[in-house]
């Protein structure tokens, strides 16, 4: 799994990570540093942290670029960030803590994945996983209970093949995406059958 600079994008991450000059890194240094092209690696970024367990914020700074980091692949656009979004930052050591965590998660992704059916990732192919991806990152953002874990996951393996033409990635990001829907469905459906419980109740 590589940057456009031909890098993995692991090396990229504990680089960033690793320096001490910045006390914070900001979401547009993030953008910098992946030279504003690698979209794929962009929306795996900001996605994967909220798929596993992460120190609290984090979901509320990395979940919102997600929304148009999607729409912008939907549209076939380059990535870019609006300046409040891009001048959010995280402090750098509890970026080089993400990173960490996520570190053994991107090794094993670069060791399986491969170009496969790669008419998934035609252009057509991304805009259609773009406008999935936007979706999934519009409930991923709402506060929904337990609503932010498997979009994100969804988000990270459609990403994950993206990023390396690997359409069996792909066709596992929307299997996810499936049980992610599912899942806040229900949740919905039980947060409004206790509300009008509750109004019942009142009245």
């Amino acid at each position: 799994m590589h940057s456009p600079s031909g890098r993995p994008l692991s090396d990229v991450l504990f680089e960033i990570a690793s320096d001490t000059t910045r006390p914070r890194i900001s979401i547009g240094q993030l953008l910098r540093a992946l030279d504003d092209r690698a979209l794929a690696a962009l929306l795996l970024i900001f996605a994967l942290p909220n798929a596993i367990p992460m120190p609290p914020g984090t979901s509320s700074v990395l979940g919102t670029p997600l929304v148009f980091l999607t729409a912008q692949l939907a549209l076939g656009l380059s990535p870019w960030l609006p300046q409040f979004i891009a001048k959010r930052s995280v402090a750098r050591t509890d970026f080089a803590a993400i990173v960490v965590r996520l570190a053994p998660w991107l090794a094993r992704a670069e060791r399986l994945l491969k170009p496969r059916l790669l008419w998934i990732t035609s252009p057509v192919g991304e805009r259609v996983i773009g406008l999935v991806c936007l979706l999934l990152a519009v409930i991923l953002v709402l506060p929904i209970p337990f609503g932010n874990m498997l979009p994100a996951a969804a988000i990270s393996l459609m990403a994950l093949g993206v990023l390396e033409r690997d359409g069996v990635w792909v066709i596992a990001g929307l299997a996810t995406t499936v049980a992610a829907i599912a899942l806040v469905a229900g949740v919905l459906a039980g947060m409004l059958k206790a509300a009008m419980l509750v109004i019942a109740h009142l009245f």
